[in-house]
Parts: structure tokens; C-alpha cells; sequence
């Protein structure tokens, strides 16, 4: 079984030991009960992984002596997943298994025909269970990147990440192309000869294919043709209408196939 995963704060994996305080310390220590002598990963979030030695444990802190220290690759090209906000605790249940998935950025989407609706007063505790559970289900998966989790998007935000992507897909019952049958690019943008773009910050992930997955209620007519307008494409997953929850991680699994990723 692979080492697990526990988080440290950026800075805190250049030295040669690193300490796990607070709710990582109190995990490692009292819920994990790691003991002198076991192996850990300590990871950042943004991809910096150290595989580290237990030399002391407390109450609810743990110092690892770090062995060995690396970055992860960024995998390639990057997958972004807008998903357009599910009824009850699915959303929280989308974000788990599309993170274990390995998605590299979710976009929470109020979609015309959402039940689901973030009040104003609300949107930043959803958001934060958003968040939270990408980071729990990160861990749990044994990555050493953090997906992000954008703020709430309406149409016209989902639209341009569509006309910046390299490919953006809609996933609709509808459509006449299966997903496993789109043209698709495989690896880095360089690798497929397509030149750097200006947007792709070093310190952000690019849009490089787009999936938009919508409510239960369905696309509105207007939505689609905006969609449409701004370069997407439609596929179909297969035969079976998935719930929207579960829908983001059926085409992650078949683009992380064909990509080359997995």
C-alpha cells in the first residue's frame, strides 16, 4: 500500500524536516496514529511531493525528516470539468470522485435550469465545502496537486473558458458524436505542435479541454446555442442518462484514457 498523504503549508518542504501541526498534525497523530520510523508523503497542493521519515510524534503534532524531495509533472493537457450545480450533497459527491479522478479544475456552473441555487448569502460556504472536499479527496487519492475549484460561474463565464480551450465538449444525450470518438489532443500543447498561448500563466492551469456538464433539468435552448457560438462541440457518453453528479466522472475516465494520462 502506498505511503499516505498529508498536507504542508508552501515553504515548509525546503528544509530537512517538516512538522505537521494543527488538523494535519491532529490526522497524522491521533487519527492515523503514525509512529516513529513509518513513511509519509508531504505534499503542497501545487504539486511539490516529499517522501519523509517519522522521527517524533505528539498529541497532535508529528516532524517527519524529509528523504527525498520532488515536483510532479503537470499532467497534460489539463482537464477542466464545469459542472452545473446538482441538488443536495452531490455536488459535494461530484467534487470527491472527479478530484480522485484527476481533474484539474472544477467550475461550479449556475445553470438556467439548476435546482440548486446559491444564495448570496450562502455561496461562500458552498463554495468552501466545494473546496474542502477537493482537498480531502486529493489527499485521500495521494495527489500532490490541489484541484482548483473556481468561483461560481454563470453563461458567459462558462462560454469564454470554452473559446480559450483547446477543445471544449458538452455532454449531451443529443449529440451524434460519442465522446470516445472525438478528436482529441494527447499531451502537452507543444508535444501536439500547438504554439504557447499568452493566457496560460505559469501559475494557473489553462484551459486546455473543457467538459461542461448540465443541470438535472437539463440545457436551456439558450445556453446551447451559446455554447454552440463559442466553439463547443457535443458528445454523447453512451446510451445511459447519467445523473449530472456522476456524468463529469464518466468523461474524465474516458479523456484520461485517450489523452494519454492513465
Amino acid at each position: 500500500m502506498t505511503a499516505p498523504v498529508f498536507l504542508s503549508e508552501p515553504g515548509e518542504l525546503d528544509g530537512t524536516t517538516a512538522v505537521l501541526t494543527g488538523a494535519e498534525g491532529r490526522h497524522a497523530a491521533a487519527v492515523r496514529r503514525m509512529a516513529v520510523g513509518e513513511t509519509v508523503h508531504l505534499v503542497d497542493g501545487a504539486g511539490t511531493r516529499a517522501r519523509c521519515r517519522v522521527v517524533e510524534v505528539g498529541k497532535e503534532r508529528v516532524v517527519c525528516a524529509v528523504e527525498e524531495r520532488g515536483t510532479d509533472p503537470q499532467p497534460s493537457p489539463p482537464l477542466t470539468v464545469v459542472q452545473a450545480l446538482p441538488k443536495g450533497d452531490r455536488g459535494e459527491l461530484a467534487v470527491e470522485v472527479m478530484t480522485e479522478a484527476g481533474v484539474d479544475r472544477i467550475v461550479p456552473w449556475a445553470a438556467e435550469r439548476c435546482i440548486t441555487r446559491w444564495k448570496p448569502e450562502r455561496a461562500a460556504k458552498s463554495l468552501g465545502k466545494w473546496r474542502s472536499t477537493a482537498r480531502e479527496a486529493a489527499k485521500q487519492s495521494r495527489r500532490s496537486r490541489i484541484p482548483e475549484v473556481a468561483d461560481l460561474a454563470g453563461i458567459g463565464d462558462v462560454c469564454a473558458r470554452i473559446a480559450s480551450a483547446r477543445v471544449g465538449i458538452v455532454l449531451h444525450e443529443e449529440a451524434d458524436s460519442r465522446l470516445s470518438q472525438l478528436p482529441l489532443p494527447v499531451g502537452s500543447a507543444a508535444a501536439a505542435g500547438d504554439p504557447p498561448r499568452a493566457e496560460d500563466a505559469p501559475a494557473a492551469v489553462p484551459d486546455g479541454i473543457v467538459v461542461v456538464v448540465g443541470p438535472e433539468g437539463g440545457f436551456a435552448e439558450s445556453e446551447l446555442r451559446a455554447l454552440d457560438a463559442a466553439g463547443a462541440v457535443r458528445a454523447l457518453l453512451g446510451s445511459t442518462v447519467l445523473r449530472t453528479s456522476t456524468a463529469g466522472v464518466a468523461a474524465l475516465a474516458v479523456l484520461q484514457a485517450r489523452c494519454g494520462r492513465w
